[in-house]
């Protein structure tokens, strides 16, 4: 299933708020579609597909045997909400 840009529109809405400790719970629960993984943002080196004060977003597609972070937006099947520390 592909990110579509009225998705990407919606998940940046919802992190340009205000920082809200249930951001994950309810990115999880408006995009069940999607994969989501949470980590912090220093244990991802590639660069993010964008970023927000509080997060880091990454594309992952995980089509195939190996999951890899990607940059295509119609390639990726999930997330990764990277949380990044107050002196990022």
């Amino acid at each position: 299933m592909a990110v579509s840009e009225e998705d990407l529109n919606e998940i940046n809405k919802m992190l340009s708020a205000p920082e809200d400790a249930g951001v994950f719970a309810a990115l999880r629960q408006r995009f069940p579609n999607l994969s989501w993984t949470r980590c912090d943002a220093s244990d991802v080196t590639e660069e993010p597909f964008c970023t927000f004060a509080a997060y880091d977003i990454h594309l992952l597609d995980s089509a195939d045997h190996c999951s890899h972070i990607t940059s295509d937006p119609a390639a990726a099947t999930g997330i990764i909400l990277a949380k990044r520390s107050a002196a990022s």
